[in-house]
């Protein structure tokens, strides 16, 4: 057995003999199998010779092989983007940019020139380029990692030591790492995959987001998991967020459980609805059209969002119109007349553009972001509606559509007209500022639907960056300011008559689901893996059920006692079976 020593182990109550570490689960899954810990960074001298077919290169070959080290991880990063699915693929994309980025390249082969040693100058440069974007906050301190991992591929390639990552798996295994780079993700082997545990990462972070859309049970922020030897058998938690070492039967048998529980919910596939009959609209969450290729099959009932910023984030220029439409018209067939909600571009602030990045902006969050950047680059916007209405025109299939970063019902207006004038139908917008809350009335007065983002009116509610694990208790769903801006919405919904959505990743959360539904809202859109659970929870609530759970959880006066008074309530099977 493996001794573990992170700072959050403990002895596992009821395991004899076992470790526990403790992280912050992501997903629901429980798994066991033996630890395949992800090869390290190779560790090497600032002066380490650059070799060439395993000998020491020249003084007039370095600064080749180097450039060539940069262009191979680049173009292998480049194919491996191209086999990836959905976020991951555009992700592993802006990495390979990384690795190709003429200016990094140039600074280090500048410090080169100057008499530094390859490796010495790439590593000095790439934590010039780090601490940038680390200053910079947002979307380019989560890059970092990325960085890193084009730093360590290259110095790597240029010393001859096979490329740092997973290594081969032989059998399904629980990879294991400091934290996992989008190019080592790309590189699972997901038939060999039970699950994925780390040191470092956040539950907001990619290596989340990555196992939370391939359905992989996922632990984050687990001290002392690289100190697990290989091989050794461990069990992954990721409803409790707890990784025990060398489980016992009784935990086995536990899982085991569990594992028939989850299979029943995924055997149900009727329409999401309460145990009296109201319907609840349960959707996926896709960011390409090979995610929606791969719903085909889904008992999901549509898509509630399409992330179409995933076709945009890798160019430096933006698709053609006959681009976009090809992908719009893919995802359409694809679903084969299941509701589709299109949202366009949200670019900017954590997702910037190479085409459309407002650099000087001094609170990117706060600036030319989603539908604001009509204002700037009205063109995209217009692209983008004219390629979806060519793509309903071409399959003569009905799309939705709807805009991000709304603030009030004139910027409504202005969208429902463009979209119509381009013969779309469905229009409506995304309620992720408090200022659309607050006005939702009027806004449904313009446009068809809303959805709820409730991950940036979080933000934006809170006044807390969502990227900073920091400030992660008042980015909290339950948060009871944030659930009076949700209520707000859906009341604006059931008085008007029209369709409030949430789309964002807390209707996954089977427990705030019920209270989702108790306010009004009509459909939750979510990772389709989440679906299950997310109906069998409904199903056993009541409309008045959860009407009362909503009001209980609102009436509370923290997250934790908004969570705890929704919980007081909940049916005694589901909070058992689900753990909850």
């Amino acid at each position: 057995m493996a001794t573990t020593t992170g700072p959050d182990s403990a002895q596992a109550p009821g395991v004899v003999g076992a470790t526990q570490l403790h992280g912050i689960g992501v997903g629901r899954g429980g798994v066991v199998g033996p630890v395949a810990q992800v090869r390290p960074a190779p560790q090497v001298p600032a002066d380490a010779a650059v070799l060439i077919d395993g000998v020491p290169a020249g003084p007039d070959e370095v600064r080749g092989a180097v450039e060539a080290a940069f262009a191979d991880v680049a173009d292998r990063l480049r194919r491996e983007s191209g086999r990836a699915p959905g976020v991951l693929a555009g992700v592993l994309a802006a990495t390979a940019e990384m690795a190709a980025d003429p200016a990094l390249r140039a600074k280090v082969l500048a410090r080169m020139d100057d008499g530094d040693g390859a490796v010495g100058a790439i590593t000095i440069v790439v934590a010039e380029f780090a601490a940038m974007f680390e200053q910079a906050g947002g979307y380019l301190a989560e890059r970092v990692t990325d960085l890193r991992s084009v730093r360590d591929r290259v110095i790597a390639e240029i010393v001859g030591l096979p490329a740092p990552g997973v290594p081969h798996l032989t059998e399904p295994s629980v990879v294991v790492a400091l934290d996992l780079a989008p190019a080592d993700t790309a590189a699972l082997d997901l038939t060999m995959v039970l699950a994925i545990v780390t040191e470092q990462g956040g539950p907001t972070g990619h290596t989340a987001i990555i196992a939370r859309q391939l359905g992989l049970p996922c632990v984050v922020q687990t001290a002392g998991a690289t100190e697990l030897a290989d091989g050794v058998v461990v069990a992954v938690d990721a409803v409790a967020g707890i990784v025990t070492v060398d489980p016992g039967d009784d935990l086995r048998s536990e899982f085991d459980r569990r594992s028939r529980l989850e299979q029943s919910f995924a055997d149900d596939v009727a329409p999401g609805a309460s145990s009296d009959g109201a319907p609840f609209g349960l959707l996926g969450n896709i960011g390409t059209a090979a995610d929606a290729a791969r719903l085909t099959d889904s008992p999901v009932e549509g898509v509630g969002l399409f992330r179409t910023e995933v076709l945009f984030l890798d160019r430096v220029t933006a698709p053609t119109v006959e681009e976009q439409a090809g992908v719009y018209a893919e995802v359409l067939r694809s679903l084969a007349g299941r509701k589709v909600v299109v949202r366009t571009l949200d670019a900017g602030a954590d997702k910037p553009l190479a085409f459309a990045h407002q650099s000087d902006e001094p609170n990117p969050a706060l600036g030319i972001r989603g539908y604001r950047l009509v204002r700037t680059m009205p063109e995209l916007l217009d692209t983008q509606l004219e390629a979806l209405a060519r793509a309903e025109q071409e399959t003569g299939i009905k799309a939705w559509v709807m805009a991000p970063m709304i603030a009030t019902p004139a910027e409504a207006r202005d969208f429902a007209a463009a979209a119509r004038a381009k013969g779309l139908s469905m229009v409506g917008v995304m309620v992720e500022i408090p200022a659309a809350a607050l006005r939702a009335k009027e806004i449904l007065a313009e446009v068809d639907f809303v959805s709820l983002g409730t991950n940036d009116l979080a933000q934006y509610a809170m006044a807390a960056d969502r990227t900073l694990g920091e400030l992660g208790d008042l980015l909290d769903p339950w948060q009871p300011a944030v659930l009076d801006l949700v209520a707000m919405t859906a009341r604006a919904g059931l008085d008007v008559g029209k369709p409030v959505g949430v789309c964002g990743e807390s209707a996954s959360d089977p427990l705030l689901a019920l209270v989702l539904a108790g306010f009004g809202v009509t459909t939750l859109s979510m990772s389709a893996s989440a679906v299950p659970a997310v109906r069998y929870s409904l199903r056993r609530h009541s409309t008045s059920q959860l009407q009362d759970i909503a009001g209980a959880a609102r009436a509370a006066g923290s997250a934790p006692g908004a969570r705890a008074a929704a919980l007081a309530l909940v049916d005694d099977e589901v909070r058992m079976a689900l753990q909850l």
